[in-house]
């Protein structure tokens, strides 16, 4: 059997103990609606110790909201998410949304490097400063200041493992994953080579997140992409 379908399963399993099973959660209650995510994304959304399942817990709604929609609209694939919300409205995966974006729980420590310093020291710089010759802006320009990520729409990259962000980045390079129009990452990732994709990853899965780790209610400056996630688009293309 396929891991997909092993972990739909477990998904389904899930959801069928919570009703049965939780009675502090009434029935058709946001609470009890969210607990099939829980399977994957950890308790309260706060991301399962391999990695594989990225944090959605405190993540802006409207990022949330979007990546819902991707699953189910096609722009995203995986298997277990696409079955869970391609029949859903969109008050519901609002709904949703808006839940996890309300969970506010610790982050876990940040990863131990498995890469070079050299290879540090240029994910650093292409995290904080981008690069003007590849024409790549800055991850901190469009991810907040304190790569938190930016309300409504935009979502933080601390706290996030170093395996998960590589994995998205190789998503957007060969299409599995896409965003709405003008799709900046997509754009982004043909101008990243892979090892300037695996030193970023490594660099931003090292950071320690702050106690106060929300994403800042607007940009520091206009994004300098347009990007088709961020409310009025973005900057210059």
């Amino acid at each position: 059997m396929r891991t997909w379908l092993i972990g739909l399963c477990a998904v389904l399993a899930i959801a069928g103990a919570s009703a049965a099973d939780s009675p502090q959660y009434p029935l058709d209650s946001i609470d009890q609606r969210a607990q099939p995510c829980m399977a994957c994304h950890g308790k309260q959304g706060q991301a399962r110790r391999d990695g594989y399942y990225p944090r959605i817990a405190g993540k802006p709604a409207g990022y949330l909201l979007n990546q819902l929609r991707g699953f189910r609209e096609g722009r995203r694939y995986f298997p277990m998410m696409t079955y869970l919300v391609q029949l859903q409205r969109d008050d519901y995966l609002r709904e949703l949304a808006t839940y996890f974006a309300d969970q506010q729980v610790p982050y876990p420590p940040p990863e131990t490097p498995r890469v070079s310093a050299a290879t540090l020291d240029r994910g650093r710089t292409l995290v904080m400063q981008g690069d003007a010759a590849l024409h790549l802006p800055a991850c901190r320009s469009c991810h907040g200041s304190r790569l938190l990520g930016v309300e409504p729409a935009v979502p933080g990259l601390v706290g996030v493992s170093q395996d998960y962000l590589i994995a998205q980045l190789s998503n957007w390079r060969n299409g599995r994953r896409a965003a709405l129009g003008p799709d900046c990452m997509a754009q982004i990732v043909r101008r990243l080579s892979k090892s300037d994709a695996s030193a970023a990853a490594a660099f931003l899965a090292m950071q320690a997140v702050p106690a106060d780790a929300r994403a800042d209610a607007s940009f520091e400056r206009p994004p300098q992409m347009k990007c088709g996630s961020i409310p009025n688009g973005g900057g210059a293309p």
